[in-house]
């Protein structure tokens, strides 16, 4: 009989731990929220302590972020000492009459000149490359605008940085109270959703904050001087507030395979059906592209793009466990990968012009 039940209990998976009582899953669900309050508070308050160091980090991608200068014309900084004056398009006919060389960007000083038992001011061309190219970063200015304005960033850094300190052991909890709910191989699934979900939403905030935020702020500041308006000067709140919920929302966005390979899994999607969802994939994430970024065509692309290829690695992946053979399936998806490895090489070292040329040669 034991055996009969040890057997039965096997084929079900097995569950994860003791029956409790519904006063037991109360007074556990209690100490998860009580853990969890006081881990986000110890987290919000250690961001508090270093908060000029997390707002250094938030800053990052504005000191990345470049001007961009419409047209062909050449730059000039003008600077005398260690003072920048200030930086100079030249029209085509100015460039002629002063030939500052052919560098787009170029910076020139100015100095006292003798001239004869006078003095006078005259410039020369300057060989510092560090100052000429000074002209493409992006100046802005955070600012508070009101007397509490200081209390109210030091309040966002500690919110959003403690919680970001705090997620893992906040997941950690709630993840300890539902493991004894579930079977072993639920277990197994939840392991591995929580390893690739964690990785891919790192993978998200990094591609935000080391290759979007920086054009995405470089956008805001032409349009805002496309439109008119003086761009030098942000809100310190509202700024980091924007790169926060920036951050997040790519993260969130990066979980698409986790929901679509979860919804594959318990039987609501096939290969099939998720294969055929591509037109509507465009729109979803051409769409996610302008709900999580600014507004704006670029930063939208930049986002719909490896959204839409995380989609196809999902496609792949459906692919792979609708196959009987998973060895022979494994050994195509390795030699595709090779393939696309080798193609993005040949592109990005020649070009896809001369690429796009010789393939149909």
């Amino acid at each position: 009989m034991a055996d009969e039940f040890e057997s039965e209990h096997s084929e079900n998976g097995g569950e994860g731990g003791p029956v409790k009582s519904f006063i037991d899953h109360l007074e556990d669900l209690r100490w998860v929220l009580i853990k969890s309050t006081v881990t986000l508070t110890v987290a919000m308050l250690i961001c508090l302590v270093a908060g000029n160091y997390v707002v250094d980090v938030l800053k990052w991608p504005l000191t990345r972020a470049k001007v961009s200068y419409p047209g062909t014309n050449q730059v000039v900084t003008v600077a005398f000492g260690t003072n920048k004056l200030g930086t100079f398009q030249l029209t085509a006919d100015q460039k002629r009459s002063i030939d500052l060389g052919t560098n787009r960007f170029v910076a020139v000083e100015v100095a006292p000149v003798a001239l004869g038992t006078n003095q006078v001011l005259g410039w020369k061309l300057s060989p510092d490359v560090e100052l000429a190219e000074s002209a493409q970063k992006l100046k802005i200015d955070l600012i508070n605008l009101s007397p509490a304005g200081g209390f109210f960033v030091a309040f966002q850094v500690a919110l959003y940085g403690g919680t970001l300190l705090a997620a893992p052991f906040i997941f950690y909890f709630v993840i300890s109270f539902i493991f004894p709910a579930l079977k072993m191989r639920e277990q197994k699934y939840v392991y591995r959703a929580i390893f690739f979900g964690g990785g891919l939403f790192l993978a998200g905030v990094s591609f935000c904050y080391f290759a979007l935020m920086p054009v995405a702020l470089s956008a805001s500041q032409m349009y805002s001087n496309w439109l008119g308006f003086g761009a030098t000067q942000w809100r310190a709140e509202d700024y980091i507030s924007f790169i926060c919920k920036f951050m997040l929302g790519m993260g969130l966005g990066f979980e698409l395979p986790v929901v679509l390979l979860t919804l594959v899994k318990i039987g609501v999607l096939n290969y099939r059906t998720l294969r055929a969802m591509w037109r509507y994939m465009i729109v979803i994430v051409l769409v996610l592209g302008g709900l999580l970024t600014t507004p704006e065509v670029i930063t939208q692309v930049m986002m719909a793009v490896p959204l839409y290829g995380l989609y196809e690695i999902s496609v792949w992946i459906a692919w792979y466990w609708d196959q009987p053979d998973r060895a022979k399936a494994r050994r195509r998806l390795i030699a595709g990968f090779v393939t696309l490895v080798f193609v993005l090489y040949v592109a990005w070292k020649y070009g896809w012009p001369w690429l796009i040329s010789h393939l149909h040669a």
